[in-house]
């Protein structure tokens, strides 16, 4: 079997990558939303691979793996190899998590990020008391939430003096805020999180994204002060998304001085660059994007190691659309006794569950997902819904 071709459309700001074969297979991966400007990465990527045999994943994946990068340039890179796995699923006749190893569970549990433009609220404690109403509503029954908040959220500039700095209303990436933060912006934080767990209750749990942009002192400080919430983790004070490094050494000297968990990693390309952080125990829990860290398989490395180092895994999705949704339910079938749940992504449009077969509706149930036995990764696009949404640059993407 040859690979003869690579198309990349955008739809709705997603880029959905098709990869098809002399054997009329074809397979399908999707980039996280809203990164429409990766389009030509991945096109770029095609000479690479084309005549490759595609069932060789980690062959074909030594062509191209050395022009990715920290997030987001890893997304090309990661994407090909979910649709490589697509595929070789296929032309084998079953499930992707048959490939990985195997799977050690039936079903996957997922946590749900919920932003507060979702339900129209703001950040004080009042909203935040509604913010988790809301979440207890929701139908699926999820029993673990993320919260955005501080420095991943609104927070910033809806809070007067909220930190030190000046608040940037034009800066080129997500979360370009850092600096100390104030002591009532702290006890505005502090009161904020904890109306929200209490909210919960002790049935659901509560994990907190409030980066990157803590300093270190403060990092600490919010930690110890929330240890008695028995918060999920707290993710990314210090860097994280879209930041192109680690800064393992600072993690582990605030990760060493509390028992809340730590938590970092959604930006972070390949497994290697995970070594020291996982190593040194400087986080409790990692987070590896499918989508952003190499593919399914350098995820699942990952979750090995850290397995090995008594750190537990927590894989980032948020807004890897409907095709990401079943990649991560694959690799998450296979991971270690360490995983937590993965982020559902549920930023995409209702659309998605119309153009593409293979979930009948919402697959969440009681927070959890049964695991699918089709080959593959178990979604494919329907090219005569999908050319709905097509741009006229795409018009060929399915001929």
């Amino acid at each position: 079997m040859k690979i003869t071709d690579l198309k990349c459309a955008v739809i709705a700001d997603s880029p959905v990558l098709r990869i098809t074969t002399d054997e009329g297979i074809t397979g399908w991966s999707q980039i996280e939303t809203p990164k429409p400007y990766l389009q030509p990465i991945v096109l770029q990527l095609k000479d690479w691979i084309v005549g490759q045999d595609p069932r060789d994943v980690e062959r074909v994946m030594r062509r191209i793996r050395v022009r990715g990068g920290f997030k987001p340039f890893g997304s090309a890179v990661s994407a090909i190899e979910h649709a490589l796995w697509d595929i070789a699923g296929k032309a084998a006749g079953v499930p992707v998590y048959r490939l990985l190893g195997g799977r050690v569970r039936d079903h996957v549990r997922t946590y749900r990020t919920l932003y507060q433009h979702e339900m129209g609220v703001g950040h004080t404690p009042e909203d935040y008391v509604k913010w988790a109403e809301y979440g207890k509503s929701l139908p699926e029954g999820f029993t673990m939430f993320k919260l955005p908040t501080s420095f991943h959220s609104a927070m910033v500039s809806d809070h007067p003096n909220f930190f030190y700095g000046d608040v940037q209303t034009d800066a080129p990436f997500p979360y370009p805020h850092k600096g100390v933060m104030t002591e009532d912006g702290m006890a505005h934080l502090v009161d904020c999180v904890t109306a929200a767990k209490e909210t919960l209750g002790s049935a659901c749990g509560l994990a907190v994204d409030a980066g990157p942009g803590y300093m270190p002192q403060d990092a600490l400080k919010f930690a110890r002060a929330v240890e008695h919430l028995n918060l999920l983790w707290i993710e990314d004070m210090i860097t994280g998304d879209y930041s192109p490094f680690v800064n393992h050494d600072v993690y582990r000297d605030v990760t060493h001085a509390t028992t809340t968990p730590i938590h970092t990693g959604e930006q972070i390309y390949l497994r290697q660059n995970y070594k020291h952080l996982i190593e040194s125990h400087a986080v409790n829990v990692v987070g590896p994007d499918p989508c952003d860290v190499g593919g399914l398989a350098e995820l699942k490395w990952v979750a090995e190691h850290a397995d090995l180092h008594g750190i537990a895994m927590a894989p980032h999705g948020t807004a890897n659309g409907i095709l990401g949704l079943a990649a991560l339910i694959q690799v998450s079938a296979t991971l270690p006794d360490n995983f937590i749940a993965f982020e559902y992504p549920a930023r995409f449009e209702p659309f998605w569950y119309d153009i593409t077969e293979g979930f009948d509706g919402v697959p969440v149930k009681d927070g959890r997902i049964a695991v699918p036995d089709r080959p593959g990764l178990g979604v494919d696009l329907v090219p005569k819904e999908a050319k709905k949404y097509l741009s006229e640059g795409d018009a060929d993407f399915f001929d």
